[in-house]
C-alpha cells in the first residue's frame, strides 16, 4: 500500500510530520492543547456544573436562538475573526457561544464603548461584531473555493499564504518565508485506507509529540507539535475516496496564525458534492452545557451484561436506546453491572495492571459510531483526549486487553473547537472490575499478544461498547 511521502516545511526541518495542521489551543478543525484557554477579558459567569439552571444564559440562549440559522452562523464566524470564539460553527448556542459573545462585549466596554458583557447581541452590536470579523476576514484575504487537485472546499489566508503550487496528490499554500504550510491530499478509492493514513500521521517520534488523536468511521484527526511548530492533520474518507488537509506552522506564529487554523478548519468540506463534512470530534449529548442528559460508554463483558460508570441516580436506564436494568453496583467506583441486549464480544481483562507510560486505547461510543483516542496511562489514570460521553468507555493497552474503564469526565468540558484535550483522568483499574463482575468478568489470558494498531483495537472490539444514557 503506498504511503504519502512526508511534508517538507521550508525552513522547519522539524515539522516533517507528514500532512499537518496545529492546534494551539483552538478549533475542531482546529486544536487543542493542554487546556483550553478561557476567552480572554470574558466576564459573563460561568455555571459551574450542571446544577440550577443559569437565567442570564438561558436568556442569551434564548435571544440567540430567535433569528434564523444563517444568521446565528454569521455571528459564530465573526467571533472566530475577532479571536473569542475557538469551536465549531453550526448555529448551535451553547457555552462557548456565550463566553465568546460576553468577551468581545468586554472587550468593547474596556475600550469605551459601553455595552455590558451579557451574551446578548442588540442590532447596533451584532452589526459592529459582523463588520468587525468581516474586516478581519477581508484583512486575511480568506477565500474559501474548491481546490482543483482534489476536490475539497476550504478557505485560504491568501495574504499569508501567498505561495501556491502542485503536489503529486493535492496542493500546497505556503508563506513567503516557508514557516506557515498548508497541504491538501486525495486518493481515490483503492489507494491508502483511513486505518493506514491515521496510524501514519498518529505516529510519534523523538522530536514529535502527538497531543490528540481521534479515530471515526469516516474521518480521523491527529493535532501535536515538535521542537518548533505545530500540526493538525484531518482526512476524511467517503465514496470518492479519501481526502484531507494539513496545517503545520512555527511556535512562533501561534499568535497571528491560530485563528486564521480555526477559520480553515472551519471552512473545509471533503466532499462538497455530498453533505457537509462531520465536525472533527463528535457533537454527542454529553455532559455539557449544551446538550441533554448525560451519556456515557458501556462495555459489553459478557452475554447480555454490560459494565457502565453511572452518576449517582441513574432512573431508566438504556443501552443502546433499548431498555435495560441495572443487576448491581459500586458506589466507590460508580460501576454498574447492566443486563441489556447484546452486543459484540468483550476484550479480555489484562493479566495485572500496566504501569505508568503503557500507550493505550480508548474506545467510546458516539452517536455517529465509536470513538478512538490514544494517549498514555499517567500516576493519576489516563492521560488522553476521551470526548463528552466517554464514561466508562475501555482503556486498552495496545495488545487488546482492557486496563480498565475512564472513570469520569469534567462536569461542564471546557471544549476547544468542540474537541476536549488531552487530559488525566481517573481510571476504574483492574480490581475494581473483577470485585464488580464477579463471575460474570471476561477471562484474563495467560499473556499478551502482539502489539495492535489504534485502527486494529478499534475494528476489533467496536462492537462491544455502545452508548449508555439516564432516563429523565
Amino acid at each position: 500500500m503506498p504511503r504519502p511521502a512526508p511534508l517538507p516545511v521550508a525552513g522547519l526541518p522539524a515539522l516533517l510530520a507528514g500532512v499537518s495542521v496545529l492546534l494551539a489551543g483552538l478549533a475542531p478543525a482546529a486544536f487543542a492543547q493542554g487546556t483550553a484557554p478561557a476567552a480572554p477579558g470574558a466576564t459573563v459567569p460561568r455555571s459551574a456544573g450542571p446544577a440550577a439552571p443559569d437565567p442570564a444564559f438561558e436568556a442569551a440562549r434564548a435571544a440567540f436562538e430567535a433569528r434564523p440559522e444563517a444568521e446565528r452562523r454569521a455571528v459564530q464566524d465573526a467571533l472566530v475573526w475577532v479571536g473569542g470564539y475557538t469551536s465549531v460553527v453550526t448555529g448551535a448556542f451553547g457555552r462557548r457561544t456565550y463566553e465568546a459573545i460576553g468577551a468581545w462585549q468586554a472587550k468593547g466596554a474596556s475600550k469605551g464603548g459601553g455595552g455590558a458583557a451579557t451574551g446578548i447581541l442588540d442590532e447596533p452590536a451584532r452589526a459592529a461584531l459582523l463588520a468587525a470579523g468581516e474586516a478581519a476576514r477581508r484583512a486575511a484575504r480568506f477565500t474559501v473555493a474548491a481546490d482543483p487537485a482534489t476536490g475539497l472546499v476550504i478557505g485560504i489566508p491568501e495574504r499569508l499564504l501567498a505561495k501556491r503550487t502542485r503536489l503529486p496528490d493535492g496542493s500546497r499554500w505556503q508563506s513567503p518565508d516557508g514557516r506557515v504550510t498548508l497541504d491538501t491530499r486525495a486518493f481515490a478509492p483503492g489507494g491508502p485506507d483511513l486505518d493506514a493514513l491515521f496510524a501514519q500521521s498518529a505516529a510519534a517520534g523523538p522530536e514529535r509529540r502527538v497531543t490528540y488523536s481521534l479515530r471515526r468511521p469516516d474521518f480521523t484527526v491527529v493535532t501535536g507539535e515538535t521542537p518548533g511548530g505545530k500540526f493538525y492533520i484531518r482526512d476524511a474518507a467517503g465514496p470518492a475516496g479519501l481526502r484531507g488537509f494539513s496545517l503545520s506552522y512555527d511556535k512562533a506564529m501561534a499568535r497571528e496564525v491560530d485563528r486564521l487554523a480555526i477559520a480553515i478548519a472551519n471552512s473545509f468540506v471533503p466532499f462538497p458534492g455530498d453533505r457537509p463534512a462531520p465536525a472533527p470530534a463528535p457533537r454527542p449529548a454529553a455532559a455539557s452545557p449544551e446538550s441533554g442528559p448525560a451519556a456515557a460508554t458501556g462495555l459489553a463483558v459478557g452475554p447480555r451484561r454490560i459494565v457502565a460508570v453511572l452518576p449517582g441516580a441513574c432512573p431508566g436506564p438504556q443501552a443502546g436506546g433499548a431498555p435495560a436494568r441495572i443487576l448491581r453496583r459500586d458506589a466507590a467506583s460508580g460501576l454498574a453491572l447492566l443486563e441489556a441486549a447484546a452486543i459484540g464480544p468483550p476484550p479480555v481483562l489484562a493479566p495485572a495492571p500496566a504501569p505508568p507510560g503503557t500507550a493505550v486505547v480508548v474506545l467510546a461510543a458516539g452517536a455517529d459510531g465509536p470513538s478512538v483516542a490514544t494517549g498514555d496511562l499517567a500516576a493519576g489514570g489516563v492521560l488522553a483526549p476521551p470526548q463528552p460521553g466517554a464514561a466508562g468507555a475501555p482503556v486498552l493497552a495496545r495488545p487488546g486487553r482492557l486496563l480498565g474503564l475512564v472513570a469520569r469526565l469534567p462536569a461542564t468540558p471546557r471544549l476547544v473547537a468542540g474537541v476536549l484535550p488531552p487530559l488525566t483522568h481517573p481510571l476504574v483499574g483492574l480490581d475494581a472490575l473483577r470485585s464488580l463482575l464477579g463471575a460474570d468478568a471476561p477471562p484474563a489470558p495467560a499473556g499478551d499478544g502482539p502489539p495492535l494498531s489504534a485502527g486494529a483495537i478499534a475494528g476489533r472490539y467496536a462492537g462491544a461498547v455502545v452508548g449508555v444514557r439516564c432516563g429523565e
